[in-house]
């Protein structure tokens, strides 16, 4: 696995009361694939989420920030509706059509399990407040805040 942006995959960021991340990638897709993974990162240590499982996902968004919130809450519903827990994510193409974004995916993780999993602090919802999407030629920067 790459060493995303600036020798980093992500850092939580100091915020009260919700967790504010900063994703890093060399491109667009790794920088959403290493926001996914802090996010689940944010629930448990993923070191600890075998990929026993894989599963498709496929998200659109009128920009690249409604594309990045409707990723990250698509992959929250899975977690609060199937009780999956997910430790990789390969974006396969995000794509620009008819005027949307498109973003295609497998995610590979297990079921939560309380006696395996640790964990840390449940998330409510992905959020919009203070979002940026930075990319330059040289990497993306993400930032986003999880209410929790």
């Amino acid at each position: 696995m790459s060493a995303g942006y600036k020798g980093r995959r992500f850092e939580f960021l100091e915020h009260t009361a919700d967790v504010y991340i900063a994703a890093y990638g060399k491109d667009l897709r790794e920088a959403f694939e290493n926001a996914a993974l802090a996010m689940f990162e944010t629930m448990t240590d993923t070191v600890d989420v075998k990929r026993e499982r894989e599963d498709d996902v496929e998200v659109e968004g009128e920009d690249v920030e409604s594309l990045l919130y409707n990723w990250l809450e698509s992959l929250l519903v899975k977690f609060e509706i199937e009780n999956m827990l997910y430790s990789s994510f390969n974006i396969l193409s995000i794509e620009r059509d008819n005027g949307k974004f498109k973003l295609k995916a497998k995610i590979y993780g297990e079921p939560f399990n309380p006696e395996k999993h640790k964990q840390k602090v449940g998330i409510k919802a992905v959020t919009y407040h203070r979002m940026e999407i930075n990319e330059e030629p040289s990497g993306v920067t993400i930032k986003f805040i999880l209410d929790i």
